[in-house]
């Protein structure tokens, strides 16, 4: 017995619909997760999840990975200017604590 399937474009173009749709619109996924023993709240997770496009998420105001360290490259290119600014005064000051404790302490009299 053959089952007749639709031609399988027609799901992936189906798929490419709602993908579209999804990005375009956003979809928001929202839970909590509360453990409790004897009517006592131990630990509460809150779980948030939104998928959307670049776009629609800098329309809505998240664009928050334009302002990370992390993720933006010119915050990256700071992040490592920073960091041997900090390795060139650690070692300034390593060179002034090993002169100082080189020096042997004079008596007075």
């Amino acid at each position: 017995m053959a089952l007749d399937l639709p031609p399988s474009h027609h799901r992936g173009t189906g798929l490419v619909d709602v993908l579209d749709r999804v990005l375009d619109k956003g979809l928001v996924i929202a839970g909590d997760i509360k453990v409790s023993l004897a009517e006592v709240e131990l630990l509460t997770i809150r779980i948030r999840l939104l998928i959307c496009s670049l776009d629609k998420a800098q329309e809505i105001g998240l664009d928050w990975w334009r302002y990370d360290r992390e993720l933006s490259s010119g915050g990256r290119r700071e992040a490592l200017a920073e960091n041997d600014e900090l390795r060139a005064q650690v070692r300034q000051l390593e060179q002034r604590v090993a002169a100082l404790t080189s020096k042997k302490p004079t008596r007075r009299r």
